[in-house]
């Protein structure tokens, strides 16, 4: 909608990107580059997550779409418009920061009202759109305090609600929880993406929060030096990471050393030292006799303190080493033939006292769920 709350005409089509970033790069110095070639659409309502580790090109990208950091080369657009050259404050996007950037010296209203005095808004459209803000995001009657006067969670609202005062068609989202604890940031989530249910806004959000990324998201891209390493849905990237990188940074894996004896149908034949032939999905083409990782989540991981072969034909036998306790699960380790250990995570509800240090059991694993990497991807 327009600042005086009219839809706005979109020159694209729905199925069409409102955002999009082609061939952009971005280097501080001149010789390494923050961002590299990057090709990125967002889709018009959609939940994008930027997530990476520190200095991946994450939040740089998020500065060029706000325009506090320009392209070296490439170009953004954004409802088809070009953002080359235009300043941060006539793009017409909602943006919330970690640190809040309230303004000390105003009140909660004075600060979500200051997007639409920028706009020329009239008093009164002024007050009304503060009102209706503030009661998105349950801060109504704290009008007249200042940000001091809050708590973190509040100045957070805050923030928000400055953000889509003015009722943008896009809103960007730097860490904005990364400074609240535990219970407050899951709290945080749920609203956050409850406001952008209800609003049909476009967020895109930066965080480095894999679970954060995993809860809120409706696609996520996962940054690595300068580049998108993998842009799909939460279950897609925690299920079928596309390369070693993506299986080690979301969520948890174990990484078992072995030899491919063969390929055949998208599956992979492997060995571990001193184990039987497995079956694992394939990701390259790696011929008989190459060194991989198997890649297998603990929570697919079977086990049981029966026979190997009673678990399964290709079951592993092997000997808990350490049990860690973790509230909801166990995690077990266990130490297989040929030296390799491996984790397993089990509900506590099943996880059985047998599981302690010193005892013998045997794990197992369906195909779909590992896959292979070669090994210097890791």
């Amino acid at each position: 909608m327009d600042a005086a709350g009219k839809p706005r005409s979109l020159p694209l089509a729905m199925t069409d990107p409102i955002v999009r970033f082609q061939s952009v790069r971005k280097t501080f110095d001149g010789i390494t580059d923050v961002v590299q070639a990057l090709d990125l659409d967002v889709v018009a309502g959609e939940f994008l997550t930027l997530l990476g580790p520190s200095g991946s090109g994450k939040t740089t990208t998020l500065m060029m779409l706000a325009g506090f950091e320009a392209p070296s080369s490439g170009r953004i657009t954004v409802l088809g418009r070009d953002m080359n050259g235009v300043p941060p404050h006539k793009r017409d996007l909602g943006v919330v920061f970690q640190n809040y950037a309230l303004f000390p010296h105003m009140t909660v209203a004075e600060n979500v009202a200051f997007p639409l005095s920028v706009r020329g808004l009239s008093r009164a459209d002024r007050r009304e759109r503060v009102g209706e803000a503030l009661a998105m995001v349950r801060l109504s009657g704290l009008e007249a305090r200042r940000p001091s006067q809050l708590s973190g969670g509040q100045q957070q609202r805050v923030a928000l609600a400055r953000a889509l005062v003015f009722r943008p068609a896009i809103v960007l989202m730097d860490e904005p929880l990364g400074a609240l604890d535990r219970q407050l940031r899951e709290e945080m989530q749920g609203e956050i993406r409850g406001l952008h249910d209800r609003l049909g806004v476009t967020v895109v959000y930066v965080t480095h929060d894999q679970g954060e990324a995993l809860t809120m998201s409706d696609r996520i891209a996962v940054f690595n030096a300068g580049r998108i390493q993998q842009l799909a849905p939460p279950q897609v990237l925690y299920e079928s990471p596309a390369n070693a990188f993506v299986a080690r940074f979301i969520g948890e894996n174990n990484f078992l050393p072995v030899e491919v004896l063969g390929l055949a149908d998208g599956m992979a034949q492997v060995r571990l030292p001193g184990g039987q032939a497995q079956e694992a999905t394939q990701t390259d083409s790696l011929g008989p006799g190459a060194k991989a990782w198997l890649a297998i989540r603990p929570e697919r991981i079977a086990i049981a303190t029966a026979r190997a072969a009673d678990l399964s034909p290709t079951a592993l036998p092997g000997r808990v080493s350490e049990t860690v306790y973790l509230g909801d699960a166990v995690r077990v380790h266990v130490a297989l033939d040929g030296g390799a250990t491996a984790v397993v995570k089990r509900p506590i509800a099943a996880a059985g006292s047998a599981l302690s240090p010193g005892a013998e059991v045997a794990i197992a694993w369906e195909p779909e769920h590992a896959r292979v990497f070669p090994i210097d991807t890791v």
